[in-house]
């Protein structure tokens, strides 16, 4: 097929559906290449298995994943990542098609498989080795320790339906998915019409290995499936706010009360603050940025610049250097060398945008760009090509438009405020936004702006010369940090690290005593029953140790020569351990010892010094010191293996080793709490077993 020419018969994209593809019957609709108009692939869902899908989710292939733990689902999520990533050029090729640049393309296509290596790195990091997740330490319901609860995630028996936008048919759909798996969930993706055939070209790439129905495709045009979710099923959306609100008003999603996350494009905005002048730095990093957020992937993006605040005094400086950095902005076939630009997804959204500027001018002018535009290539009848468009509206608190309406293209509104408070008060128009930025290096502006947005906004991101090289800039939601916002924006979250996980999985507080509840958790629970063996437990290997395993040490006297010695090795002397007269009237009443003497006596007491499967110190967590140790006081340490996390073996390892977290309690001579705290210790596996894995 040429770029100019006409196919003659053009395949319908399939689906993947119960274990094997599908393809609708009929014409469907029609997909075109955003550049040329030329016809990529049918869609139709006619005479598919829609229902079929979700009933094998929830027969076949939520029990298949909820057997594997979180890290085996994390290690998979890395395998696939880096498969993706060795076929990537492949996705560029079609992406063109979308009407990408290939820098507009490496958002979705390489930041939608980094999530994937983010969150498998995550997963393996911060959760435990298990199929359920404990999400806090124990908390105490008797006065005797005797009744403990804790709040458990476990997978939900459902399917999470995941419904995209069209603008990251890679990135939108993996950042869903990856979280998603990781909670033991099976995922059926609905991919947008316009660029569902990027979609189902990388879910190709993935099925092969990832465990069987753990992923679906639907890749089809307008089809109501949420008359098939259930109550322990998930549902999200990303797309225009109209539209979500429509799909989460759903009547069968209401009566279930099926979990709805709306992702909704938002009227973002951008402030310049009062102490930034034409000649700062601050001044072009700001006309950088609002330029980058029009012009990439042509503004199709949920989180670009709509809104454009800047002071009063430099709305014609700010005008002007927008005007001069657009007019170098070079639109056309995203394959040409020197193609900045590309076009909207289709002719028709082009005239959405069309009319939506139009109706813009109700209460704004075009400053810039507004209509025909120079192309390097391409089809200007038959592409989706808009040329960049500056609007400015000189009254923004009486006017109603640029605080309703969304060009979803290569346009921005420049709004002029008199001071902070009407900047916030101008942004906050908005109803609610996915992000924000503001543009100054003046802590108090930015404190007053940054607190003023925060209530409406998902994220905020201050930009000054000290971050600029390290920002990811405005427009760029990173798997680490909440991805969504208030109001207008949808009321949802996505992201957030591993909290994005807990949308996938059910809550439950269980209540028991500590002896069960370290049974059911595999966590070693304050007063539970523990058991002790006359071999130390730094003599056994990893695989040998039992969670509740306990080991009581001897006893040790504190002395002046302690508290002496030790603040001349640290140089610590503050008065409560060298200052009789000082300490006796302090709160302690006298002389006391360093807490961090205490924790090295501790650790004289329980470490076993000879080598063995103990192979180093992995870290120190959680440490209260409670009750102060005086001179002639002894202390006395126990040590319980509270939780086991293997590790996988990395290349170069001589032995696979795991985590053994261990409780340690630090007693005095009346059987007082001196402090607790966490040890993490790196120890050794026996060999052959599964955390030799690469």
């Amino acid at each position: 097929m040429s770029q100019t020419g006409h196919a003659t018969q053009v395949a319908t994209l399939p689906s993947f559906i119960a274990g094997h593809w599908q393809t609708g019957r009929g014409e469907g609709a029609l997909i075109r290449d955003a550049v040329y108009g030329v016809p990529i692939a049918r869609i139709s869902v006619e005479g598919l298995e829609l229902e079929a899908a979700f009933d094998y989710a929830r027969r076949e292939s939520g029990p298949r994943l909820r057997q594997l733990t979180l890290h085996e689902r994390a290690r998979v999520l890395k395998r696939v990542a880096q498969h993706l990533m060795s076929v990537k050029e492949a996705f560029y090729e079609l992406s063109y098609r979308s009407g990408t640049t290939r820098a507009d393309a490496w958002i979705d296509i390489e930041g939608g498989i980094g999530t994937l290596f983010s969150y498998s790195s995550l997963a393996r990091r911060e959760l435990p080795d298990e199929r359920f997740w404990v999400e806090d330490n124990p908390i105490p319901l008797a006065k005797d320790g005797s009744f403990v609860a804790q709040h458990l995630l476990v997978p939900k028996e459902g399917v999470a339906l995941h419904i995209n936008a069209y603008n990251f048919p890679c990135w939108g759909m993996l950042e869903k998915f990856a979280p998603t798996f990781l909670a033991g969930v099976p995922a059926i993706i609905k991919p947008a019409p316009q660029t569902a055939y990027l979609a189902e070209a990388m879910v190709r790439e993935m099925l092969p290995l990832l465990p069987e129905g753990s992923l679906q495709l639907i890749s089809g045009g307008d089809v109501d499936l949420l008359g098939f979710v259930r109550e322990q099923d998930a549902v999200t959306f990303t797309g225009s706010a109209e539209t979500g609100q429509k799909l989460k008003g759903h009547p069968n999603v209401l009566a279930r009360n099926v979990p709805f996350t709306l992702e909704a494009d938002s009227l973002n905005c951008c402030i310049l603050g009062q102490s930034v002048t034409p000649d700062a730095e601050e001044f072009g990093l700001f006309v950088k940025e609002v330029v980058r957020e029009m012009t990439v992937k042509a503004g199709q993006k949920c989180t670009a610049i709509r809104r454009v605040l800047v002071p009063e005094a430099q709305l014609g400086a700010v005008q002007e250097a927008l005007a001069a950095r657009l007019a170098k902005t070079v639109v056309g076939d995203p394959q040409r060398e020197g193609v900045r630009m590309g076009p909207l997804v289709s002719a028709e959204q082009r005239e959405a945008v069309r009319e939506t500027v139009a109706r813009l001018q109700g209460s704004c002018a075009v400053v810039w760009g507004g209509d025909g535009v120079r192309l390097e290539g391409g089809d200007a009848a038959k592409g989706g090509f808009f040329p960049p468009t500056l609007l400015r509206c000189d009254a923004p608190l009486e006017a109603r438009e640029p605080h309703e309406l969304e060009a979803f293209g290569p346009v921005s509104t420049l709004l002029p405020y008199r001071s902070l408070e009407e900047a916030c008060e101008i942004a906050r128009r908005g109803r609610g936004s996915l992000v924000s930025s503001v543009v100054t290096r003046d802590p108090g502006e930015a404190r007053t702006l940054v607190f003023g947005l925060a209530p409406l906004h998902g994220r905020v991101l201050v930009l000054n010369r000290d971050n600029a090289k390290s920002s990811t800039g405005h427009g760029s939601p990173l798997p680490q940090l909440t991805h969504g916002g208030p109001g207008r924006a949808g009321g949802g979250e996505e992201l957030g690290g591993v909290r994005a996980i807990k949308h996938f999985m059910q809550r439950t507080a269980v209540q028991a005593d500590p002896s069960t509840l370290m049974a059911l958790t595999n966590l070693y629970v304050p007063g539970a029953k523990t058991h002790q063996t006359p071999i130390h437990p730094f003599r056994k290997t990893f695989d040998e140790l039992t969670v509740g395993e306990s080991y009581t040490t001897r006893r040790r006297t504190v002395t002046e020569a302690d508290i002496v010695l030790f603040a001349a090795l640290s140089g610590d002397h503050f008065y409560a351990h060298t200052d009789e007269l000082a300490a006796r009237d302090s709160l302690f009443g006298k002389r006391v010892a360093h807490g961090y003497f205490l924790i090295a006596a501790a650790a004289g007491l329980f470490v076993d010094p000879a080598p063995g499967p103990v192979l180093a110190n992995y870290g120190l967590e959680d440490l209260r010191f409670i009750t102060p140790v005086g001179i002639g006081d002894t202390i006395q340490a126990t040590l319980t293996v509270k939780q086991k996390t293997a590790r996988e073996r990395r290349e170069g390892e001589a032995r696979a080793t795991g985590v053994v977290a261990w409780d340690v309690l630090l007693t005095n001579q009346l059987d007082e709490t001196v402090a607790r705290y966490t040890v993490l210790t790196l120890v050794a596996r026996d060999e052959g077993e599964r955390g030799a894995e690469a």
